[in-house]
């Protein structure tokens, strides 16, 4: 993790854009964090992992649903399979 200034990240934006390639780098404004620059890699990591998240919390919540099962046959047959 690598902290610079709002008004140093200005005046060295392509270091700061290097740098966010190999760690997060905070951007502070008055002392306090407003804005991080991280690699598309690492941004794309970060939206799969929530988005696989999200796909774990939707089945849990299916799993956890009352209701009758539908036979395998069947949902494979109402799919036209």
């Amino acid at each position: 993790m690598f902290t610079i200034a709002a008004s140093e990240a200005r005046k060295g934006f392509a270091a700061v854009i290097e740098t966010a390639q190999r760690e997060a780098v905070f951007i502070e404004r008055r002392g306090e964090a407003e804005a991080v620059v991280i690699s598309t890699a690492e941004y794309k990591r970060l939206i799969d992992a929530a988005e696989e998240a999200e796909d774990v919390a939707a089945f849990d919540t299916a799993m956890a649903e009352e209701g009758p099962n539908i036979p395998w046959d069947q949902v494979k047959t109402d799919l036209g399979w």
